[in-house]
């Protein structure tokens, strides 16, 4: 597998172990995201880091796991992002959509802050 899927009680990362987010490993990311998210993940963390090539296909993986935590009520970030998948990003004006964060524990704090608020909002 190109990624190790980590589940934690308030999130579940995402971290790759290819330098490529192609039409090769997108399927398998859609596949999982749709997965855990069946199984009530509504925080997702996409680790980046050793990511250096995204397409199209990546992207629309990417956007599908937005989509299902939004829905979700919860929260789709991605983390340490490299400089030439934060170009295709940005080209596409993704960053708009995307929450993006510089480091895992930016995100994880970001997660857990999010929590809290919607807690705090539904009572």
């Amino acid at each position: 597998m190109s990624f190790r899927t980590d589940k934690q009680d308030n999130y579940t990362l995402i971290k790759f172990s290819t330098d490529k987010l192609d039409a090769i490993v997108a399927p398998d990311l859609k596949a999982e995201i749709v997965l855990i998210s069946k199984e009530g993940a509504k925080n997702i963390l996409i680790d980046l880091e050793s990511v250096k090539y995204c397409d199209s296909s990546g992207l629309s993986a990417l956007l599908i796991g937005h989509r299902l935590c939004k829905e979700l009520k919860g929260s789709f970030l991605l983390t340490s992002i490299q400089p030439a998948v934060n170009k295709l990003i940005t080209i596409s004006q993704l960053d708009a959509i995307f929450t993006i964060k510089e480091t895992s524990k930016e995100a994880i704090d970001f997660i857990f802050i999010n929590e809290i608020e919607r807690n705090l909002g539904s009572e």
